[in-house]
């Protein structure tokens, strides 16, 4: 599976949750403690995206060997959200298969995989424009995913309905499915919990959101299974899918 972590809130540096934190995203990139079956290692790729912009950067291979990328992450943000890829068997290895997948204001991240690939969803993909389908990002169940999830978002509806009735309906398509997803526009960011471990750490006027915890601040709270978790900077709502 993968490992991923968003942030919202007062500006920090990226690098503080990806390189700096005692167990920062680099560090589970290949030291992670909870895969729950789903890997050892996290080194298929990675990427980040930030705000304003947003801006990403993405990139197959392994984090910790990017000397580029621990520059970038000096800068300060107000929002971002990055994560580390453990490829399934069979999916592409490449830059465009990585996360955060991006359109608009939008950064999407799914950790997990969709049981039964891609014979399972290939209904869900029936309700995409062709056109949407010969242009995504990757041909994986992450980016088929995004590409249905940022269809949604373009009408407007609620986002932490839109991912809860997407987790739904892929969990009712294939049922051993694992479908942790984050999803930010710079102003709110949510989470799901489907099967993998999600975390959240609300301090002053920020909400880290990470697989794992990033230290051993004792206000890391663990997000129950099947639940959402919908976070400005001051609020971190948490209820059943």
């Amino acid at each position: 599976m993968c490992r991923h972590l968003a942030y919202l809130g007062t500006a920090v540096p990226i690098g503080s949750l990806l390189f700096d934190a005692p167990h920062s995203l680099e560090h589970q990139s290949y030291a992670p403690s909870d895969m729950r079956a789903g890997g050892t290692v996290n080194v298929d790729g990675y990427g980040v995206g930030w705000f304003p912009g947003p801006v990403r950067y993405r990139r197959a291979g392994t984090l910790w060997s990017d000397a580029n990328l621990r520059q970038l992450a000096g800068a300060e943000s107000t929002a971002f959200l990055a994560a580390v890829r453990s490829a399934t068997t069979g999916m592409p290895v490449t830059d465009a298969a990585c996360a955060p997948f991006t359109d608009g204001t939008w950064l999407f991240s799914h950790n997990g995989r969709v049981d039964g690939w891609p014979h399972t969803v290939a209904g869900l993909a029936k309700t995409l424009d062709v056109t949407d389908v010969l242009t995504m990002d990757a041909p994986t169940d992450s980016a088929l995913l995004w590409t249905v999830l940022r269809r949604r978002l373009e009408t407007g509806k609620n986002p932490a309905q839109t991912l809860v009735e997407l987790v739904r309906e892929v969990a009712d398509a294939a049922p051993k499915s694992r479908l942790n997803f984050l999803l930010t526009n710079g102003e709110v960011l949510v989470g799901t919990t489907w099967t993998h471990a999600l975390w959240v750490l609300q301090k002053g006027e920020g909400v880290t959101l990470a697989s794992e915890p990033l230290d051993d601040d004792p206000g890391w709270r663990e997000i129950p299974d099947r639940h959402v978790v919908t976070a400005v900077p001051s609020t971190v709502e948490v209820r059943p899918l």
